[in-house]
């Protein structure tokens, strides 16, 4: 797998077996040790076979070296992963333990309990005891608890308690990931978007990650003083002539640029790529004398202002943006980059949730227009059928080019159907598939008096996705929602009465929220009318509950969602906090405050 990109270690999950800690005549202790650790070994295998981290390596799992019955062996596993980096643990128990002994007590880590559902022993009287503890204490942690009884001696773990073992891991590696790293801010704000402007404060506490900025004119001192490697360039280039397919100029013919002034702009926008990636990640085969440009800004994300002041002048960053999010480059398959367009940091940091937990490159589009059936039959007349009928209508997503061609939908799985995949399992068929299916379009000059180039392409089949949007609310401060669906294919006669309607020339998808009847999912109207923002990221995948335990770490409550309540899982303690699912989640997480407050 690839070396990572960042500076710092990925999280490591550390198990804690605890056990009854009761030795003497009967030997309760002894006769538990076995069992104990054996269940400590399935979490560890089961973490090791699933889970991964951004540059594709198994996560890493250590166990303490013994099981813990007392204080002591409390003590000496904390020290253990101290060393060892340990920022997530499982505790695990088939039996009555001494809770606030046995307990982690870390304010640092994030914590999962698993308490073994047999008769024996009273795995879950411990499970209840030390979650009310954590609570007492203020240190929220998971609950999981088998729904069947199973055998002592069992070795497989039941398919519920597997589901919230693996949503907890991924979760945790998500946040934990972020930790340490930057979010780098080329350029400032976009047209007064408010998801532009940055806030340090809600970065550092919630995310425990630190802001960085650098003006755009650092690209152009940097392509001036040749501040970039040679090499990497004309490879580059020489791969975006080859692969890269030029498209259509709208553009009157009076105003288009001429074949030489485009080619000078494709040198221009392939060096911006290059240096982007120098910006976030340093670059070690930087020529002599630029030792502190090889460093970079350690960034996990990054967003790129453009708009105007970069694009009335210069070539735009889409061709940076849509292929620094792609899955690959002219190095074949690596870890996708999160580069948001407009440097919508609030997007942004919606694609990188998403690609910690499934590995995948993201999207970034504007949720521009909702289609009602009867808008649809009028304009074009079609009558919507399947998902986009279920859900009364379909979203518009487009953007000016900075979507990740994965988004096409032109890979396949074993089975032919459409999928994004993570990034380490993309080979050099999908590549190629994507790359045709993806036309490089003149950039409109109304908009981009500058030039470039924009990505171009349809996502034409179905494919299941979860859309996000990152908020921030004075008085209230982040809040997320999620939206899961499909992709909509459309007859192309369709498509193209309806995508010439707006901007012809950028990469177009059609979304169907899947719909619950009532509220924001009322219809995908009400989703729309109720979205927060002009922007959604958006992952392959129904991975929302996924999403909700990963805000509930971070402390950002969920302000709207259509996962079923039997997949929202949160500590433990936010059952304390009321009956209902979403007050619990805005008053617990008002309660603990940021992560890193």
């Amino acid at each position: 797998m690839a070396k990572s990109r960042l500076i710092g270690e990925y999280p490591v999950i550390g198990i804690r077996p605890t056990i009854d800690g009761r030795r003497g005549y009967l030997k309760v202790r002894e006769s538990l040790e076995d069992q104990t650790m054996n269940m400590a070994k399935m979490a560890a295998d089961l973490f090791e076979k699933n889970l991964r981290y951004s540059n594709g390596e198994p996560v890493k799992v250590i166990i303490a070296d013994t099981t813990i019955g007392r204080v002591a062996e409390a003590a000496a596993c904390e020290d253990k992963f101290k060393h060892a980096g340990v920022d997530i643990t499982l505790t695990v128990t088939p039996c009555w333990c001494y809770g606030a002994e046995t307990m982690d007590m870390d304010p640092s880590t994030i914590k999962a309990v698993w308490g073994f559902n047999g008769t024996e022993r009273p795995g879950a009287v411990y499970l209840a005891s030390v979650l009310a503890t954590h609570a007492q204490k203020g240190l929220p942690a998971f609950g999981i608890y088998g729904r069947d009884v199973q055998a002592a001696d069992a070795t497989e773990i039941p398919e519920d308690v597997r589901e919230k073992l693996l949503r907890f891991g991924r979760a945790a590696v998500a946040a934990s990931s972020m930790r340490g790293k930057s979010y780098l801010q080329i350029g400032s704000v976009t047209m007064g978007i408010g998801g532009s402007i940055i806030d340090p404060d809600f970065i550092e506490s919630y995310l425990g990650m630190r802001v960085e900025s650098v003006d755009e004119v650092e690209l152009i001192r940097r392509m001036s003083e040749n501040i970039y490697d040679e090499a990497e360039f004309q490879k580059a280039l020489a791969w975006t002539k080859e692969h890269c397919i030029e498209g259509f100029d709208k553009n009157p013919k009076e105003v288009q640029k001429s074949r030489k002034e485009k080619d000078q702009d494709w040198e221009f926008v392939v060096k911006m790529m290059c240096i982007i990636k120098d910006l976030m990640n340093g670059n070690q085969n930087l020529s002599e004398g630029c030792e502190e440009e090889m460093v970079g800004h350690n960034a996990i994300a990054a967003g790129f202002q453009g708009q105007r002041q970069w694009t009335d002048f210069y070539p735009n960053a889409d061709f940076s943006e849509s292929m620094l999010n792609s899955s690959f480059d002219w190095c074949g398959a690596r870890e996708p980059y999160i580069l948001a367009t407009e440097n919508d940091v609030l997007n942004g940091l919606g694609m990188l949730f998403m690609k910690l937990l499934t590995n995948r490159a993201q999207a970034f589009a504007d949720v521009r227009t909702y289609w009602s059936p009867e808008a649809v039959k009028e304009a074009t007349g079609y009558t919507l059928t399947g998902k986009a009928a279920e859900a009364g209508g379909f979203i518009h997503l487009i953007n000016s080019g900075a979507a990740c061609l994965d988004f096409n939908g032109e890979s396949k799985d074993e089975s032919g159907n459409p999928v994004m995949k993570p990034w380490y399992e993309v080979n050099e068929a999908d590549q190629e598939a994507m790359l045709k299916a993806t036309t490089w379009n003149a950039a409109d000059l109304g908009y981009f008096r500058g030039g470039g180039y924009s990505s171009r392409f349809l996502t034409k089949t179905e494919m299941p996705v979860t859309m996000i949007r990152l908020n921030l609310v004075k008085g209230l401060g982040p809040c997320l929602q999620i939206a899961e669906g499909w992709t909509v294919g459309l007859p192309d006669d369709v498509s193209d009465a309806i995508w010439k309607r707006t901007d012809y020339t950028w990469p177009c998808t059609w979304f169907a929220p899947r719909v619950t009847g009532k509220g924001a999912f009322k219809t995908a109207y009400d989703v729309m009318n109720n979205w927060g923002a002009n922007h959604g990221a958006i992952s392959y995948g129904h991975i929302g509950a996924d999403l909700i335990t990963l805000c509930s770490i971070l402390r950002i409550p969920v302000a709207m969602h259509n996962v079923s309540e039997e997949k929202i899982f949160r500590p433990s303690a936010w059952n304390a906090f009321g009956m209902d699912k979403e007050g619990q989640d805005y008053r617990a997480c008002k309660n603990y405050g940021p992560l890193y407050k």
